[in-house]
């Protein structure tokens, strides 16, 4: 009684001296953490040694690199900087990367635990632990690839109405870079979100053109890249508004015909459960005097 009374008291007394450590009036600051302010290159801050912050900081660079290993198992080669941007989350590679983890040890946590209350054998239980991890790091892929054709959607519904909004100013005589500016201040759509980066790119210094090739090289669809050629021969061409009305007329052709195409493939889905519908009672009005024969058969 006396030694466990011993060993319960140095364990409060190392709990209480942790817990009494995290607070600033009692814990005296480290003398790394008095200087940190006067040290160049370093952050200004007097937070915690141990932060989010410096364990995502920590975990990205492992988080990164498991990522990208996983995602050249899986034949992803699209670049994630580019499909974030393409979608304009405010999430950069590391910290996805990193939430892409932790949605991987989740997956490992609830396949162990479905594994341990159905008492399953130890190789299957072995077996859970990468496919959990897998199931992880597909449900953020999958989450990114949805959200990327989402905004592919958004975009080539839009194109139609920017290609026509940016014809018209340009037979009023606005510049290139004018519509552009136009466009992008005035749109709340997907394709304005675009121009107002292609706008802001143009004022870091980078050509009109060279900003818009970036802006198809990230969006990676057809349309925009048709658009973007006709709007790169604004210097060589005096009748841009023209090109611009055709193009606009061609692109809505292109949304018309997937509209009918994505018709008719539902119509013919709709068939399906008809289908099995009508063939389930035949099979069985078939099969009664199927059965009825062959007992005849037998009983003569």
């Amino acid at each position: 009684m006396t030694r466990s009374l011993i060993l319960t008291g140095l364990a409060l007394w190392a709990g209480a001296t942790l817990l009494l450590s995290q607070l600033r009036w009692i814990a005296r600051p480290r003398l790394v953490d008095r200087l940190r302010p006067y040290s160049p290159g370093r952050h200004n801050g007097s937070g915690p040694a141990l932060s989010a912050t410096t364990f995502g900081e920590v975990i990205g660079p492992l988080a990164a690199g498991v990522g990208a290993s996983v995602a050249r198992l899986t034949g992803r080669d699209d670049d994630l900087a580019q499909r974030l941007e393409r979608t304009h989350s405010p999430v950069d590679p590391a910290e996805f990367r990193v939430r892409q983890l932790a949605w991987a040890a989740s997956g490992v946590a609830v396949s162990v635990l479905v594994t341990l209350a159905v008492h399953p054998p130890a190789l299957l239980l072995v077996a859970s632990v990468p496919a959990g991890a897998l199931a992880g790091y597909a449900w953020a892929e999958s989450r990114l690839t949805g959200a990327c054709r989402d905004w592919d959607r958004r975009r080539t519904l839009e194109l139609p109405v920017l290609a026509e909004q940016l014809a018209m100013l340009s037979a009023a005589g606005f510049s290139l870079g004018a519509a552009l500016s136009r466009v992008a201040s005035r749109g709340r759509g997907a394709c304005a979100m675009d121009l107002a980066r292609v706008c802001g790119r143009i004022r870091q210094g980078l050509s009109e053109p060279d900003a818009l090739r970036e802006w198809a090289s990230i969006a990676r669809s057809p349309a925009v890249e048709r658009l973007v050629a006709v709007l790169c021969l604004s210097g060589e061409t005096g009748d841009l508004g023209r090109l611009l009305s055709e193009e606009a007329r061609s692109i809505r052709r292109q949304v018309q015909r997937q509209a009918v195409e994505t018709m008719d493939r539902r119509a013919q889905q709709v068939w399906i459960p008809v289908t099995v519908a009508a063939l389930i009672p035949g099979v069985v009005l078939l099969a009664v005097p199927f059965m009825q024969a062959l007992r005849l058969f037998a009983s003569g």
